[in-house]
């Protein structure tokens, strides 16, 4: 029989993990979950450490160069958010989610996230603002937040890669002002479709929450504001898509200005 650190689906580390999928825990503790395999590879190559690793040693895993406490088949998946573990959890400290800590290159690309509230699009937006090499995503007054399991899932590794900053949205204007950064927000009934719209430069792209979209004030303050042509029944596009198509445009028009 295999001897395991923990065994019990009872023992009060598990109960603790299960704790974190919360979030009032997870902020309590500063801490969050990653239980993909390839995700917490990403999270190493990016040179982020866990504090803590558990691992199954019935499931078929690469070798990880951790300090590792094994957990019982049983144990793992009550643990797992999921009740379904791919074998590993691994235990990781918030970091700063200040603006301070967004670094700007020359003309920096920025994707800023109004309200938003689902963690499911805010892991596509950090996937869409690493393919496109932006420079980070800004949350202004989210529902959602980056250490969800969810987020973390749908990031595939990318919240490791990309810069999360999160504020109000007093400070996120002012910050991009003090910047140069100009505003470009995405919102139905907009005179501009998104691909006239000057995309160079600093730029930063909103996109509001499915339900309610940018707040007026948003609207207001930004230098301009686009929309997406619909021909359909439907108003408006899911957040990540909406987002993927002005950014993919903006990536566009620089490649073309580079040639």
């Amino acid at each position: 029989m295999t001897a395991y650190d923990i065994s019990s689906p009872a023992n009060d580390q598990v109960k603790r993990l299960v704790r974190l999928q919360q979030r009032r825990h997870r902020d309590g503790e500063r801490l969050f979950v990653v239980e993909e395999p390839r995700i917490l590879e990403r999270a190493l190559e990016r040179g982020h450490r866990p504090v803590e690793t558990y691992v199954c040693p019935d499931a078929n895993l690469p070798r990880f160069d951790l300090a590792q406490l094994t957990m019982s088949r049983e144990a793992i998946d009550r643990a797992s958010y999921r009740r379904s573990s791919t074998g590993v959890i691994a235990v990781f400290p918030y970091w700063d989610t200040s603006l301070e800590m967004v670094t700007l290159s020359a003309d920096p690309l920025l994707l800023v996230a109004e309200g938003l509230e689902k963690p499911g699009n805010l892991g596509a937006l950090l996937r869409i603002a690493d393919g496109a090499g932006a420079d980070g995503v800004i949350l202004v007054e989210p529902a959602a937040d980056p250490f969800n399991p969810n987020t973390v899932r749908s990031s595939t590794g990318t919240l490791f890669s990309v810069p999360v900053a999160i504020a109000d949205r007093a400070s996120v204007i002012g910050w991009l002002r003090d910047h140069d950064i100009r505003s470009v927000a995405t919102t139905p009934g907009a005179p501009s479709v998104y691909w006239e719209a000057e995309l160079g430069g600093a730029v930063a792209i909103w996109v509001g929450a499915e339900a309610t979209g940018l707040t007026e004030d948003t609207l207001v303050s930004a230098h301009t504001n686009v929309s997406i042509p619909m021909q359909g029944g439907a108003d408006s596009l899911n957040t990540a898509i909406a987002a993927a198509l002005v950014v993919y445009e903006a990536v566009r028009q620089r490649g073309q200005r580079a040639v």
